[in-house]
């Protein structure tokens, strides 16, 4: 389980609560994914109900890349092009 350290964020302040919840829950059961599994579910997180804004998304990406190494940063940006190409 990873830390909710980063829902304190100041950046996050203006997202909707349920929004975060279900993000960290997310977070949590994703974090223990490898990387087949990845693509798979976020696209079944995606259809969750929940839709983020792109200045939301922008703001958590923000947020989850704080303190990350620049391979793990760049991983997720490829992930998160992905999610834009799905969601078109």
């Amino acid at each position: 389980m990873m830390s909710d350290a980063w829902m304190n964020d100041k950046r996050l302040s203006g997202i909707d609560p349920a929004k975060l919840a279900l993000l960290r829950s997310l977070a949590d059961e994703g974090s223990s994914k490898n990387q087949s599994e990845l693509l798979p579910f976020l696209m079944a997180a995606s259809q969750k109900g929940l839709r983020f804004s792109s200045a939301e998304m922008e703001a958590v990406l923000e947020v989850l890349k704080t303190g990350k190494s620049p391979q793990q940063v760049a991983k997720m940006e490829r992930l998160m092009n992905l999610l834009k190409l799905m969601r078109r």
